[in-house]
């Protein structure tokens, strides 16, 4: 038997139970693409039903992904230190709480504060899924979990938006929360008996049981067991999640962190701003949702593009490739004509581009971080980023205020895409393809420096 357990799920084939925990991730990440399309959806009857002005609704509508923000930092790091499984249990607890919880709102004040409870668990949530993504694949196919994973969110907008659009139709905004909230505590039951413990945490953390844990999920692999846990010096053991601000991943740390807050600042632009601008061309807003249902679409499709691309180029090149067609195509959605068809076009083409480049820093930031700080530098590379999707539309209307045209503004913020190019051209990764598994947890196996010279 092989002594180190990471080695076995590295070197062998996806058995069905990786290729079915990777599956669940997708599903994970979805209820984050619906929430965040169902509050959309949601907002007119709100607003309908309180006599709320769109300046007071816009508050409502940011409480989540402040909630998300929060969320990101400090609940990845409970991920690292507590498990991957127990922390995504209860981040599901947390949403299907909060869904519940907004049915019940009478007022602005404790509809926002669900929305932030909501966005707490959703945000701890999509660190700790990264890291089993990437935990429960193989070498090879490692990217490509990670980047499957990603296309999540857009498929959950689409599907979850087709959803919420009907449910609306016969009934009051309440009905989308409901759904979500049903869905959510589905889903816990679901991951407590099917979901095992990431083996790569257990062999880092070796808590009590480790080893029968870690022999059981290999079974279920279909895989050979271990006669022994990875043996762990003094040294190891001290490690901690503030490793992310160490020197020797510092450097990862930064770079992957202005990089996701420059395109996420890109990609909100054109999340948040396609329904008015649509609308502004004289469009009706079943139109313009039309729109940005092809956005998402383009999304999805150029999330699981790049990682099939992932499996024979370097991810590095490919990300800081679409992150320049991000950029490119952003800005020609400002000059797009008022024709319908063709912002659809140029709408699915400029999603494709942008979540495309979600999908690459996604997969990058699992191979920056080790086991023991991935969830934890994960959550708060996002978490950190999102001040770029809270700043996005914010900047966009003050732009749009002091007289700037749409062409001008698309350009403004097409270049957070450029700038995320820029500041990922410093980094330099160990290797093109996926990491393998890390034996000992030093952390010089994070893979991260700066070029020479940059």
């Amino acid at each position: 038997m092989k002594n180190d357990p990471r080695d076995v799920i590295a070197e062998s084939p996806m058995s069905r139970l990786q290729i079915f925990v990777i599956t669940l991730t997708i599903f994970l990440n979805a209820l984050d693409g619906y929430d965040v399309l169902s509050i959309s959806f949601a907002s007119n009857g709100i607003a309908k039903e309180w006599g709320i002005d769109p300046g007071a609704l816009g508050i409502v509508l940011s409480m989540e992904l402040i909630g998300m923000a929060i969320g990101s930092v400090f609940v990845g790091g409970v991920a690292d230190k507590k498990g991957r499984r127990p922390t995504i249990l209860g981040c599901l607890v947390v949403m299907a709480t909060g869904m519940l919880g907004a049915t019940t709102a009478r007022g602005l004040v404790p509809l926002s504060a669900w929305r932030v409870v909501t966005g707490l668990g959703i945000g701890g949530m999509l660190a700790a899924i990264n890291a089993v993504a990437a935990e429960f694949s193989n070498a090879r196919r490692r990217h490509l979990c990670v980047s499957l994973m990603s296309i999540g969110y857009p498929l959950g907008a689409v599907l979850g938006g087709m959803v919420a659009a009907r449910m609306l139709r016969s009934n009051d905004w309440r009905s989308v929360f409901y759904f979500g909230a049903a869905v959510t505590t589905v889903l816990i039951p679901f991951i407590f008996v099917s979901m095992p413990e990431s083996i790569h945490w257990l062999a880092r953390k070796q808590p009590a049981g480790a080893l029968d844990a870690i022999n059981r999920a290999l079974a279920r692999m279909e895989r050979a067991g271990v006669s022994a846990l990875p043996a762990l010096t003094a040294e190891t053991r001290q490690r901690s999640i503030s490793d992310i601000f160490a020197p020797e991943l510092m450097a990862g740390t930064v770079i992957v962190t202005l990089a996701y807050f420059f395109h996420i600042t890109t990609f909100y632009f054109i999340a948040k701003w396609i329904p008015r601008i649509v609308n502004g061309f004289g469009f009706a807003a079943s139109s313009s949702a039309g729109v940005l249902v092809w956005t998402n679409v383009g999304g999805a499709i150029g999330g699981a593009l790049f990682g099939l691309l992932t499996l024979r180029y370097n991810v590095k090149v490919l990300t800081i490739g679409i992150l320049v067609a991000s950029t490119v195509l952003v800005a020609a959605f400002g000059r797009s004509p008022a024709d319908l068809r063709t912002l659809s076009m140029i709408c699915a083409a400029a999603g494709f581009c942008t979540n495309a480049g979600i999908v690459g820093l996604y997969a990058i930031i699992a191979q920056v971080f080790p086991t023991h700080v991935r969830a934890f530098g994960t959550g708060f590379t996002v978490g950190v980023g999102r001040g770029g999707s809270v700043l996005a539309p914010i900047i966009a209307g003050f732009l749009f205020k002091a007289g700037y045209s749409l062409p001008v503004v698309a350009l403004l913020l097409a270049m957070g895409s450029l700038l995320a190019a820029i500041v990922l051209a410093m980094l330099k990764l160990e290797s093109d393809q996926p990491v393998a598994p890390v034996r000992s947890s030093g952390l010089t196996r994070s893979g991260v420096a700066l070029q020479p010279g940059r």
